[in-house]
């Protein structure tokens, strides 16, 4: 394996497992609530099967993955603070299972319906004509 491959593949496993940090810190009643928002939304989303850009759409649909996900991670990262978020990650890390999450499935859901519902409102008019 090359360097830059192994460094990628360290990177993936890093951001799985803040993503799972994210996940415990959501629940935890010692994280800030500005925090513990954030973390669920984030986690949530990249927990999700449903992305918000689906994989099967040329370049973007990897745009979640390589960058909303990765900045979200570090926007929580921020707002806990640095000892609690260290408990976070080898809590996280001590975890073999990948948490579920519906309630971010069904938030996808819903900004897919609201946007294919928005987008259908915007188009309708100029196909009646």
């Amino acid at each position: 394996m090359t360097g830059w491959t192994a460094q990628l593949r360290g990177w993936a496993r890093g951001v799985k497992r803040d993503v799972i940090a994210l996940w415990i810190a959501a629940r935890d009643p010692r994280t800030p609530t500005a925090a513990k928002v954030a973390a669920a939304v984030v986690a949530a989303y990249a927990l999700s099967p449903i992305d918000l850009i689906p994989d099967f759409i040329p370049l973007l649909g990897y745009l979640d993955d390589v960058v909303i996900v990765p900045l979200g991670i570090l926007l929580v990262v921020r707002l806990v603070p640095p000892a609690l978020m260290a408990k976070f990650r080898e809590d996280a890390a001590r975890r073999e299972e990948r948490p579920g999450s519906l309630t971010g499935t069904v938030i996808i859901i819903v900004l897919w319906v609201a946007g294919a519902a928005l987008l259908l409102r915007w188009l309708w008019p100029r196909f009646m004509e």
